[in-house]
């Protein structure tokens, strides 16, 4: 099940389901039970039925009846001055994140000390420093 159409299309999986909804809502919008049932039971028909690798079944179901909402949760706005994060105009999905740094952060200082020591898919790291 992906919300992310490129990349699932870019990593070629052996079956998918791609549904337009934001990340993190996969398998349908909180506290609809019934979107999420219907979501459910056609991913699950889906995997049942497709018969070439590499096929991405796109699940027909519209967060909104626009594609307004992308505005929003795509593109998070950059935090006010007072240093909180930015909120989206969308009262219904409001975007709390904020900014990327340009530099790895690390929960533990453990976790810093592990990326930082010999390890062959941390490159992105050289960049970095």
């Amino acid at each position: 099940m992906s919300s992310a159409l490129s990349i699932t299309e870019a990593v070629n999986p052996p079956r998918a389901v791609y549904l337009d909804y934001p990340l993190g809502h996969t398998a349908g919008k909180a506290a609809d039970p019934a979107n999420q049932f219907a979501i459910m039971r056609d991913t699950l028909a889906a995997f049942e039925s497709i018969d070439e690798a590499g096929s991405v079944v796109r699940l027909d179901y519209e967060w909104r009846e626009d594609d307004t909402w992308k505005d929003y949760v795509m593109r998070p706005k950059p935090a006010s001055e007072n240093g909180d994060a930015g909120q989206s105009s969308d009262s219904e999905h409001e975007d709390d994140r904020i900014e990327r740094f340009d530099t790895p952060q690390y929960q533990t200082e453990e976790d810093a000390e592990a990326a930082e020591a010999e390890c062959p898919s941390c490159v992105f790291l050289e960049d970095a420093k």
